[in-house]
């Protein structure tokens, strides 16, 4: 590979060094929006899930990265999703069938939940999404690049050696479990120069093991909106604590039981957003929204909880909600997993519980607010100078297309 230049590039608080190739004499001749001092790549971007709009739940970090990556100038960005609003700089490819199609599949919880609940569907689905992506790709060989989003979307991509990165998260890591998954995708990664990125590290070695010989394996955190950095949090006077999360048996966890003995004397408020995926009983001394947008919890609740709760025993890769708590200044409780592990320090951030014990001595700890007002700051700070903001993250995958380019 020819010497790479350097382009200090500001983002927020940070400086990146983004790596540059020199321009080839062909490529101002091919194409016309190479520019000697600053080429410009075009990516073809491919996401199963996608919000209708900023008020959506479902997909929004898809929709954040997308408009980090779209306010670069230096990259052309094409969007292959489910429909949705856009940034004006991006470029939809998904066609009228395909977006009819990809929308109903949202209504139905997305890809994920039918393979694990959809009957006949989680058959004919996955036929379905891989024949829709054949063709997406078809169209779009012109790109410079791919940014795929979730291990399943790789296996249709054509093998024309052009470059790839891949954004794992924690639904993938069950993916990686079916017979010859691994196989397939090895494959895949062979016929491409590829980095795979999870976004949370506890992912790094497995993946590492599995893919390490055909594919750069990179950690790369996504971002934060700036919103929740911003936000001015006051705590209300009778203790509230917040849960957000898809209603399935395995996000919540023990947070019925263990909570049951904390909240149902109502002298402390638990109050549950989100939605109902699984037939899921919620007890009557929990006080359950529904779905709620981030505008809605960052103007009505985060602002006066003492914090987040989350007791999930699902396979979590870094669930954004906590790092958006976290930039917002409130202290976590959360179980034990490894997802958990990489954000929530004890006596720092927040309290890994093994136990209703645990979770009942560190949610009276937090409920002062002197412990409580230290803990959020923490946590705050830690999630500006590890994660930062979307534009960060859009820096971060930035400089990798380049360096597999």
């Amino acid at each position: 590979m020819k010497p790479y230049t350097a382009l200090q590039n500001a983002i927020g608080h940070h400086k990146i060094d983004i790596p540059l190739q020199p321009p080839r004499a062909a490529d101002t001749l091919i194409n016309p929006l190479y520019c000697r001092k600053n080429p410009i790549l075009s990516t073809l971007m491919v996401s199963t899930s996608y919000p209708a709009d900023l008020r959506d739940w479902r997909g929004l970090f898809i929709r954040h990265l997308g408009d980090a990556l779209a306010r670069r100038d230096d990259l052309a960005v094409r969007l292959w999703a489910p429909p949705g609003q856009t940034h004006p700089n991006i470029e939809p490819v998904t066609n009228a069938r395909e977006s009819a199609w990809l929308s109903q599949l949202m209504q139905q919880g997305g890809i994920a939940h039918l393979l694990r609940n959809g009957g006949i569907s989680r058959f004919t689905a996955p036929i379905k999404l891989l024949n829709f992506l054949r063709q997406a790709y078809s169209r779009n060989q012109d790109v410079d690049s791919y940014h795929i989003n979730w291990l399943q979307n790789v296996l249709p991509l054509p093998n024309n050696g052009k470059p790839l990165l891949v954004t794992v998260l924690g639904t993938d890591m069950q993916l990686l479990k079916l017979p010859m998954m691994k196989s397939l995708l090895r494959n895949k990664f062979s016929q491409h120069p590829s980095a795979v990125c999870p976004n949370a590290e506890w992912m790094l070695d497995p993946l590492q093991e599995a893919f390490g010989s055909v594919a750069q394996i990179k950690f790369v955190p996504f971002g934060i909106d700036t919103a929740w950095f911003e936000m001015e949090r006051k705590p209300q006077s009778s203790p509230l604590w917040i849960v957000v999360t898809r209603l399935t048996k395995a996000k919540l966890g023990s947070l019925f039981e263990w909570c049951e003995p904390l909240f149902r004397d109502q002298v402390r408020e638990l109050h549950l957003f989100g939605p109902m995926q699984e037939q899921i009983t919620v007890p009557d001394w929990v006080h359950y929204h529904g779905p709620a947008s981030p505008e809605q919890l960052a103007k009505d609740w985060f602002c006066r909880a003492q914090g987040l709760i989350t007791l999930s025993k699902h396979a979590e890769g870094r669930p954004q909600v906590m790092l958006e708590a976290m930039a917002a200044g409130l202290p976590i409780l959360a179980s034990r997993l490894p997802a958990h592990e990489n954000i929530v320090f004890n006596g720092k951030t927040g309290w890994i519980c093994d136990t209703a014990q645990d979770l009942a001595s560190n949610l009276c700890q937090l409920e002062s607010t002197e412990q409580n007002v230290c803990y959020g700051q923490a946590a705050r700070h830690w999630a500006h100078e590890a994660i930062g903001t979307w534009d960060d993250c859009a820096a971060r995958y930035n400089t990798i297309y380049r360096e597999i380019s």
